[in-house]
């Protein structure tokens, strides 16, 4: 299999990221993943009070507008409602995820005192006539996590209602298959880890190439994209930039939309609002200068931490750049070549707009 130097370190990345439990509110490991990378590249790492992590890219003119890139850190996720007394934990979705995507699968739940706790996710027999109809669909309702010990011990244990669960590392990926020439790559999932492996990597470039922005610059990983946008809209109301880029992913919908191809795409309008078409067309250039392609995306029932800053009235411009991917919000599916094509995108676009 044929795979680049940048590749083979955003593989290593992608790896160690997907390792590391992230829920919506319980992002501190992997911000300080994020952070001790940041200065092994040489940056100085920030925090904010909402948990976001920045790097401030030192600019040409420090009195330019301000861009922001951002990363969210969280991933979708479970949250606790009930416990059972048999020790049974009923949960609901955290973000968009559903059950069918998960499946039945050893999950781990992220306790109070950091001693965490695995159970089975469980959806029940399929020994029923609705289940050999082929007309069962578990709902929340339906399904709970068999956790083996008794609400006393989960208690000890920190484990309570609100707690969040995630599916265990093992198994989580990534793996690379198919075409040598031009493989594909499968994760649980790259939302929006992916999206973190590129900035690094882009700041890795940026450090390496001695190449300062002409206006101020900061990579941002935030906290709380899933369900809320927090972490995006508190910086954002902090820092004011004049853009706001979320580096994220493109969900491939439609058979006639956006294609598993190895080129990055962009978005141009979600539920919460148009994105600006001017930066549109500076990322189409920004792609087809570093050898790639933009494809377009239009969504229905998508949103992102820029449109989120920007329906809040906290940004006067928004982009989006991001890897396009199948089975979002699941075993989520890519060419492996369009996570190095996003990052010669990005690269190529703060070389020459930022």
């Amino acid at each position: 299999m044929k795979i680049k130097k940048t590749e083979k370190k955003f593989l290593a990345i992608l790896n160690e990221l997907l390792k590391i439990p992230s829920p919506p509110g319980r992002e501190e490991k992997m911000a300080q993943y994020i952070q001790n990378k940041i200065a092994e590249i040489g940056f100085t790492p920030e925090n904010d009070s909402a948990g976001n992590v920045i790097v401030r890219i030192a600019a040409k003119n420090s009195a330019g507008p301000l861009t922001i890139m951002a990363a969210h850190m969280d991933e979708i996720a479970m949250v606790i409602t009930a416990i059972t007394p048999e020790g049974d934990l009923k949960v609901i979705n955290s973000g968009g995820l559903t059950p069918c995507k998960l499946g039945e699968c050893m999950v781990e739940i992220i306790a109070d005192n950091d001693t965490n706790i695995r159970g089975l996710f469980s959806m029940g027999s399929a020994h029923t006539v609705e289940a050999r109809s082929g007309q069962w669909v578990p709902s929340w309702n339906d399904v709970c996590i068999k956790t083996g010990i008794t609400p006393t011990e989960l208690k000890a244990a920190g484990v309570r209602v609100g707690s969040p669960v995630v599916p265990i590392n093992d198994g989580r990926g990534p793996y690379c298959f198919g075409s040598k020439d031009d493989p594909m790559c499968a994760a649980w999932t790259f939302d929006d880890r992916a999206g973190i492996a590129e900035l690094l990597l882009v700041l890795e470039r940026l450090s390496s190439a001695d190449i300062s922005p002409e206006n101020p610059l900061i990579f941002a990983f935030t906290v709380h994209e899933e369900g809320g946008c927090h972490g995006a809209k508190y910086l954002a109301f902090r820092e004011r930039p004049e853009v706001f880029i979320s580096i994220d992913g493109c969900p491939a919908l439609e058979p006639d939309g956006l294609k598993i191809n190895g080129c990055p795409g962009t978005w141009s309008k979600d539920c919460l609002c148009n994105y600006n078409q001017f930066l549109i067309k500076d990322f189409i250039i920004a792609a087809e200068r570093a050898g790639t392609e933009l494809q377009v995306a239009v969504y229905n029932s998508a949103a992102s931490d820029a449109s989120a800053v920007y329906n809040a009235g906290l940004a006067p411009r928004i982009g989006f750049i991001g890897h396009v991917r199948t089975n979002s919000h699941g075993f989520e599916l890519a060419r492996f070549s369009v996570f190095y094509n996003t990052i010669n995108m990005i690269f190529q676009y703060i070389k020459e707009k930022c």
